[in-house]
């Protein structure tokens, strides 16, 4: 097959992504794929489309180490001469040659849908979940409102507008200590933990350099956990330790952080009710063949409670779908395989 593997883009995982997608690559070309890399925002000047795809034989491979801080996304568009368009020059040209087209960007486009629908529009097949399902996924609070319609478990919550609305509303409705996150981000970017009001204006500063409205959440104290969902089927699950703090964006992705234990030491019956909320997420939110969903097992009342969905997960041999995977006896290799596999199915 020849396979489209997108990448970066202008998003705050912009780094997660290129190095997921680094792998992947590696991984396709493993199997004896033919694999075009292309970072969505930057695009190709190649006058040759076909030339874009490496050959298996060729002994390339690609690599990418993600930064301990979040990328400057107004630099890396200010060297592209503040082009804001979101698509580089010959994306989409080259992805119509591509057989299937692997998604490794994580946030931003890539993940909110938007992409989704435009490779919809040109009939091109993909691998992950539609735009829908995406669009919900992505937004934090539409993500919230679906699953108490289904009876599933999360955090009480209010939305925030520091232009708008104060501090007191959060201390009457929510209190502390509680989460701020932006609504629309992945990756635990802007994200912060407010133990008391004197740690409030930081966090609101951290959380609106991404976007001007917060999610602020009640903060449920517990262990935390990842469930990927697998052609409709729950993974073994992993617990998610971190050695220090929260699993912020330094913990998820630096070599040591965290500790990460998979299968989770859960009883049977716990294991059973993680695994059934996590396809049932996966369902509500109108997922496709593989999504995450991450939740805290409540030290208060022994319940799950969902965090968010994720439905274009880290993708790196160490991230946490392809370790659950491996668990059940699906290399990585052969899981990057199946996904993209999928993706050509879908027409």
């Amino acid at each position: 097959m020849k396979i489209v593997v997108l990448a970066g883009g202008i998003s705050p995982e912009r780094d997660v992504s290129l190095c997921s997608a680094s792998l992947i690559s590696n991984a396709l070309l493993s199997k004896g794929h033919e694999v075009a890399f292309v970072d969505v925002y930057e695009g190709t000047d190649a006058a040759d489309l076909e030339s874009c795809f490496i050959k298996p034989s060729s002994g390339k491979t690609f690599s990418y180490s993600i930064p301990e801080t979040e990328p400057d996304l107004p630099a890396i568009i200010a060297s592209h001469g503040g082009r804001k368009e979101l698509i580089g020059p010959g994306v989409i040209e080259l992805c119509k040659k591509a057989d299937a087209v692997f998604i490794g960007c994580h946030g931003g486009m890539g993940e909110n849908g938007r992409l989704q629908a435009v490779l919809d529009c040109y009939d091109i097949p993909y691998t992950g979940s539609g735009y829908l399902g995406c669009a919900l996924a992505m937004d934090k609070h539409l993500t919230k409102t679906l699953l108490l319609q289904f009876d599933i478990p999360t955090a009480d919550w209010v939305i925030f507008d520091p232009s708008k609305q104060s501090v007191d509303e959060v201390r009457e409705k929510i209190g502390f200590p509680c989460v701020v996150k932006p609504i629309g981000c992945g990756s635990s970017c802007g994200v912060s933990i407010v133990h008391d009001e004197s740690e409030w204006k930081d966090a609101i500063t951290y959380s609106t350099k991404y976007e001007n409205t917060c999610l602020i959440e009640k903060m449920i104290r517990g262990r935390e956990f990842s469930i990927g969902v697998l052609d409709g089927q729950a993974l073994p699950i992993i617990e998610i330790r971190p050695k220090q703090g929260f699993y912020d964006y330094k913990n998820k992705y630096q070599a040591n952080a965290t500790e990460e234990i998979c299968p989770a030491p859960l009883s049977e019956e716990q294991t059973k009710r993680a695994q059934e909320l996590a396809v049932a997420v996966h369902r509500a939110l109108g997922l496709g063949n593989y999504s995450r969903v991450d939740f805290i097992l409540s030290e208060e009342d022994g319940d799950f409670y969902c965090l968010e969905a994720n439905n274009l997960p880290g993708m790196t041999p160490n991230s946490l779908i392809p370790q659950e995977a491996r668990a059940v006896g699906i290399c990585y290799e052969d899981l990057c395989e199946k996904l993209v596999l999928s993706a050509s199915r879908k027409q």
